[in-house]
């Protein structure tokens, strides 16, 4: 396993790429790695909201479960464990974004938000925007309750995403948000989904469900760099 897994979606065209468990979200290890300050490292404070934060002036951490900048002196991320790690790219007008989604963060159709507000502050095009998913967990790994069951099936009802199986229910959470990039307008083919599965993989990527409690997190990292 690569310390850093690239996405081929963005082209080289600027720094994006997801952790596993060596460089996890060390902001430490990120900025050596890029050879930038510390202080460039931007992650927010993940409470499995709805909040997309449009980074501006201010650098100090605020609560959001999603970034959008045009920034280029930042690199901004997202912290994950099981959850949907997504880095986004508009090349046209030069926004990049961050976004994380564990259920909650599904249901509250956080991917689609923070598309709308690149759209509303800096005039972006659903098919100009490329997507990178990273490693989380997936299918038949992720086991629900009927309660998630009904919050998802509320927002999106059937689909590929949602898959019972002897009495028990599953979720696919990177296809739930894949689904959700689609119905905005982004092209299939402008997103990048990691075939990694983290609960699969537990010496290469942090699982909460695998390691309980005792997990730490891997992260995905963008900048205009």
């Amino acid at each position: 396993m690569n310390n850093l897994i690239y996405a081929d979606i963005f082209d080289g065209a600027i720094k994006a790429f997801f952790t596993s468990k060596l460089f996890g979200a060390d902001i430490g290890k990120i900025s050596n790695a890029l050879l930038i300050k510390k202080e460039n490292v931007y992650l927010p404070i993940q409470k499995h909201t709805d909040k997309v934060l449009v980074l501006d002036s201010d650098l100090n951490p605020g609560e959001a479960d999603a970034v959008i900048t045009q920034r280029r002196d930042v690199i901004i991320g997202v912290q994950v464990a099981d959850c949907v790690p997504m880095l986004l790219f508009d090349r046209r007008k030069s926004v990049i974004g961050a976004v994380h989604a564990g259920w909650r963060g599904t249901v509250y159709q956080i991917i689609k938000k923070a598309i709308n507000r690149m759209i509303a502050v800096y005039g972006s095009k659903p098919e100009d925007i490329r997507i990178a998913i990273g490693p989380s967990i997936k299918g038949t790994c992720y086991e629900v309750g009927w309660e998630v069951k009904d919050a998802m099936y509320t927002v999106m009802g059937e689909g590929e995403y949602y898959t019972p199986m002897n009495g028990k229910y599953y979720i696919d959470l990177p296809l739930a948000n894949v689904l959700q990039a689609v119905s905005m307008g982004v092209p299939e083919d402008n997103i990048w989904l990691s075939d990694l599965c983290t609960h699969c993989n537990p010496s290469d990527f942090h699982s909460y469900r695998y390691h309980g409690n005792h997990s730490g997190r891997q992260g995905g990292f963008i900048g205009l760099f």
